[in-house]
Formats: structure tokens, sequence, C-alpha cells
């Protein structure tokens, strides 16, 4: 891949001489049945004929398809680690009208949840592993995921927050930063990672938009906000607007 071009026009071009190479295949193919046709009949000349064709078109193909091979140099865990890849998701993703911007070494685009895997040569998205790459692939299945309504429920998700909360608060009252809440929600080894900060950002998000806010003891769940809005513990998502959405504190009356 020349430095001009894109992830995008690499795979763009490379899938032009793919077609090309298949144009040049199917006119060996046309003639290996031209043979079989005339060898069945015992039509010589015609038979001579098609095969020296199918010999000239492969010795053509073989070499149309080292070309097409060679010009496709492009070192996709190289692209993905150095951060180009994802300025060109952002890029286009923003070109197509889709609302996305990267967070804590991921792609937030409402409602998913983006993870580059450059030694995979893959994405997670919403934790399912994905090997299709071409940037406007992805944007157009996350603009597409963006119509379905998202699978979250909220009751269960409330509940954790309620149980969480009360382990923070000692008397059962005040506010408390939810970065706390997901810090105490992700104590054991290894859940910090299994669950991370973005997930906890969206998935409050999508608790907000449900409208669900009493637990089953009756409590009330309150969003606050303060100056800590501005700095250390805020919790950054995106919104189906496509606008940024922070959390920092809740309480439970």
């Amino acid at each position: 891949m020349s430095q001009a071009q894109s992830f995008e026009e690499a795979l763009a071009t490379t899938q032009m001489d793919a077609e090309r190479v298949l144009r040049m295949a199917g006119a060996v193919t046309k003639e290996l049945k031209k043979a079989k046709t005339t060898a069945a009949t015992g039509q010589v000349r015609d038979l001579r004929k098609a095969l020296d064709a199918a010999v000239a078109l492969s010795t053509e193909l073989a070499e149309a398809a080292r070309d097409a091979r060679q010009a496709f140099d492009l070192d996709e865990a190289d692209y993905l680690t150095s951060g180009a890849y994802a300025k060109e998701l952002l890029a286009l993703a923003a070109e197509r009208g889709v609302a996305m911007f990267e967070a804590d070494e991921r792609l937030l685009c409402y409602p998913s949840l983006v993870r580059l895997l450059p030694g995979d040569a893959a994405l997670e998205i919403d934790r399912r592993r994905d090997k299709k790459l071409r940037p406007s692939v992805v944007v157009d299945a996350l603009a597409a995921a963006q119509q379905r309504p998202p699978r979250f429920r909220a009751e269960p998700f409330l509940e954790s927050v309620a149980a969480a909360y009360r382990l923070l608060a000692q008397d059962g009252t005040g506010v408390q930063r939810l970065q706390d809440v997901w810090e105490t929600l992700t104590l054991l080894p290894g859940q910090a990672r299994d669950y991370t900060k973005p997930e906890f950002a969206r998935d409050l998000y999508l608790l907000d938009q449900s409208g669900v806010v009493v637990a089953k003891d009756g409590r009330t769940l309150r969003w606050h906000a303060s100056s800590g809005t501005r700095g250390a513990g805020v919790l950054t998502t995106v919104a189906k607007t496509g606008q940024q959405q922070r959390y920092w504190g809740a309480s439970f009356t």
C-alpha cells in the first residue's frame, strides 16, 4: 500500500484487480470448454487452437495474478497499530454522518464499542470478533446497528448499580462517584478487563434512556453532575444523537 493510499483505497484497488483476473480466468475456462467439446467430437484443428489459446491465456492469467498479489502490499498490523486505521474510520464515519469518537483506546459509536486487535488483524465490536476490516463495511455495519434496539436489560443493571452504591455509601445516602461504582463492580481479578469503563459508561447511558430509576427496594436513582464533570472521574460515552454524554455521580433516595 503506497503512503498516498488509504486502507479503503488499497482494498478497492485489489478488488478491481481480482475482478480483472477473474475475467481472464473466465476466458481460460471458455477455451478449455471448447477443447473438451472438440475432443469429444474429434474436431482436431479446433481442439489444437483451443488448447493453444488456453495455454497463452493461462500464462497471462498467472502474470496478472502475480501482479495483483505484488500490488497488495498492505501491512494491516502496522496500519492498525499506528493509529492510521482509527483515523480513517473516524473520518469516513464523519463523512457518512455516523457519530463516532475515540476514548480509552476504543472507538465509541452508539450503541457499539469497537476495539482494534492489530495482532489478529481483526476488530472486536461489542465483544464479538470480526475480521472484516474494510472501513466502509465497518461503518455501514455500525450505522445499521444504530437502527436496531440495543440488547440491554435495564432492571438487572440498575440493581447492580444499587448494590455497589450500598457498599460505598456507609449510611445509605449521599452522592457516590460512578467511577467508584464501576471499581466496586469490578473488584475481582480480571473483571476490570472483562467489563471496561467505556462499557460501563455506555450502559449508564442506556439505563438513563430506559427511564428505569426505581430499584427493587423502592429507592430512586438520581444522577448528579458537579465540577467533577470537567475533571477526574468522568465517564464519557456517545449518545444516540451523536453527542458526547458524561456521567459523574449518582445517589439513591
